[in-house]
């Protein structure tokens, strides 16, 4: 045996875990990266005058690393044989949300109220599809055929629907993304993975230019993304407002409190949606831009965990919860600046919120997890 090898072996005896502990893979890149962007996401929520919510935000954060390791305690493959009871459940959890059960915030009917939390069962729907198409993609063990393909479809499309007519624009898209992302690497032909954004886009389309299906607020501010000098002092307000708070913290920031836009309460939403406006007015591109290589450095080793997983199915959740932080970070941070319509999807792990953040840290647990049992 190599001397790195004993030495390996004698200091997982010294630690207590056992040399073939799975403790012995746990991706500490991942999770220093995970509390730096967190720490940074409370900082911001306190310097944008919401610290009132800075207290539910740690305990959010507290039960969210509590989910991260309950999650990573159980091997994911418990979890994907039992994608069949985790898709139905969630689907039952969506239908009941639209019921007299469910409430009605800022005119989507989205959330559970459990005392003062509130729980929206959307964002959990994210990380429950990624697992039920995983355990669905790991069970065929084959490319995916027209057949195999209509299922995965239909398995989409329900609970997408379910979230669209809450509405939530914004998670359905968050499902495409997905759903696009795990075809592709579980064998999808090009024509299936077409087929799915043509039907995407013109559902969208229906949905909202001749169903109505959004609310008058979420439709302006689609169309204040088209004509963002429209009407500035009401549909694209938000959108004026963040372009100046982020552009005027220039290369260097105003510094921590004391950014005008994020003090004086310009951008709306700005604990929440726009979190990145007051990271950017406070400490400028380079406060901007280490949050973006954070970003990057997190994405980066989830692909590794895709690369190295032991199965598909391991590999098809890496790659889901890939597919999900990109796609919000992507238009989060493009919609702060004009170049993505404003959807209402938070920043992951920066902007406030309970099930978001709890979801975060979850997603980061099945990653970990994959890792972890990468050997064995």
């Amino acid at each position: 045996m190599a001397i790195t090898e004993q030495l390996g072996s004698r200091r997982a005896r010294t630690a207590g875990v056992r040399p073939d502990s799975p403790l012995l893979h746990v991706d500490w890149v991942v999770i220093a990266t995970t509390a730096f962007l967190s720490g940074i996401g409370l900082l911001m929520i306190r310097s944008a005058g919401a610290s009132s919510f800075v207290q539910k935000q740690v305990l959010f954060m507290v039960l969210g690393v509590g989910v991260m390791f309950a999650v990573m305690s159980v091997d994911y493959r418990v979890f994907v044989d039992s994608a069949v009871l985790i898709y139905a459940a969630t689907v039952v959890a969506l239908l009941a949300v639209l019921s007299p059960l469910g409430t009605v915030h800022k005119g989507a009917q989205g959330w559970f109220d459990v005392g003062s939390f509130q729980l929206q069962p959307a964002e959990f729907a994210k990380i429950t599809i990624i697992v039920s198409l995983a355990g669905y993609g790991a069970a065929q063990r084959s490319q995916l055929d027209l057949r195999r393909f209509f299922v995965v479809l239909i398995l989409t499309a329900v609970p997408t629907f379910l979230i669209f007519i809450q509405p939530d624009l914004g998670s359905a898209l968050v499902f495409l993304a997905i759903v696009l992302a795990m075809l592709w690497l579980g064998g999808a032909r090009a024509g299936h993975v077409a087929t799915l954004i043509v039907l995407g886009a013109v559902s969208v389309f229906l949905a909202v230019r001749v169903f109505h299906v959004l609310a008058d607020y979420q439709t302006n501010r689609l169309l204040a993304f088209i004509n963002p000098n429209g009407d500035i002092g009401g549909s694209a307000f938000n959108l004026n407002q963040s372009k100046i708070a982020i552009g005027s913290g220039g290369l260097f920031g105003k510094g921590l409190l004391h950014g005008t836009q994020t003090r004086y309460g310009f951008v709306p939403e700005q604990h929440s949606d726009f979190i990145f406006t007051a990271l950017c007015e406070q400490l400028g591109l380079l406060g901007g831009g280490a949050v973006l290589l954070a970003f990057g450095v997190l994405c980066a080793r989830i692909w590794r965990a895709a690369a190295s997983a032991r199965d598909t199915a391991g590999t098809l959740i890496c790659v889901g919860v890939l597919a999900m932080f990109l796609f919000h970070i992507f238009q989060n941070i493009g919609m702060t600046m004009g170049m993505m319509p404003i959807t209402g999807i938070p920043l992951p792990l920066l902007s406030y919120g309970g099930s978001s953040t709890i979801v975060s840290f979850a997603a980061i647990g099945l990653v970990l997890n994959v890792e972890m049992h990468r050997f064995r």
